[in-house]
């Protein structure tokens, strides 16, 4: 019965991660804000946080993600309108990526939206088994980082 029960761990937690990327996704639809995906949220969380400009390395280390990751999450987020690319006057061979008064528009949508799941996720739960869920999730990240 153990056994099942490891399987089952990693079976619901792939299913809380559809469940909140469809929420986000309705949440985005019904809003009417087109051609963003789930992934887009850590960037455009970031941007915010940095008055709307940032390099795409400093994008890239502060969302965790690699540098192929982040070149086509910004492209799609470039084609749609909410950022633009700018070079850096000083040196050409930098270039930053900044959020368009669309990016900048849908903040308030973004941060509703960001509450709501954040809300949903943990309704019900003492503020105990917020930190023991945390630091058990955190495990097992660091289990398949080293």
């Amino acid at each position: 019965m153990l056994m099942m029960n490891k399987y089952l761990a990693i079976s619901k937690i792939s299913k809380i991660r559809n469940e909140v990327s469809e929420h986000i996704e309705r949440e985005l639809r019904h809003r009417g804000i087109e051609g963003l995906v789930v992934s887009h949220g850590n960037i455009l969380d970031i941007l915010y946080e940095h008055n709307g400009k940032l390099t795409m390395k400093e994008i890239g280390e502060g969302i965790d993600r690699s540098k192929s990751t982040v070149t086509q999450l910004v492209d799609r987020l470039l084609k749609a309108g909410y950022v633009t690319k700018e070079s850096d006057l000083n040196d050409k061979r930098y270039s930053y990526i900044v959020l368009t008064e669309k990016g900048l528009s849908i903040k308030k949508d973004f941060v509703e939206i960001s509450q709501n799941v954040i809300a949903t996720f943990f309704k019900d739960f003492k503020d105990d088994e917020i930190v023991i869920l945390l630091s058990l999730l955190d495990r097992v990240i660091y289990n398949f980082e080293n």
